[in-house]
């Protein structure tokens, strides 16, 4: 199975009210790169703020840059209890998930 940006689409709006998320990295202005993120903890997915606009699909601390330059892939815990999908692109990289 491909997974896709609809795939992940799907996936947040079936699961908005148990979605939590972890980034991993982030793009940092003052040093012009993608650097590794001090809190890699999973957290409750709030809101994005209305100036973000559409890049964050509404969720705070997620990016997408679309026209197929993000990767994503499966995303299941050792323990089986998250399940979504992990999100790569050149903004940085993060989880979705839901808890089981």
């Amino acid at each position: 199975m491909k997974h896709t940006l609809a795939s992940v689409k799907s996936f947040i709006r079936k699961n908005r009210d148990n979605l939590y998320i972890r980034n991993l990295s982030d793009f940092d202005g003052m040093t012009d790169c993608v650097e590794s993120s001090n809190n890699k903890q999973f957290r409750k997915v709030e809101p994005a703020p209305e100036h973000m606009g559409g890049n964050t699909l509404g969720i705070r601390g997620a990016w997408f840059v679309f026209q197929s330059r993000d990767t994503f892939s499966p995303l299941l815990s050792d323990a089986g209890e998250l399940i979504g999908y992990h999100v790569y692109n050149c903004c940085g990289s993060f989880d979705l998930s839901v808890k089981q």
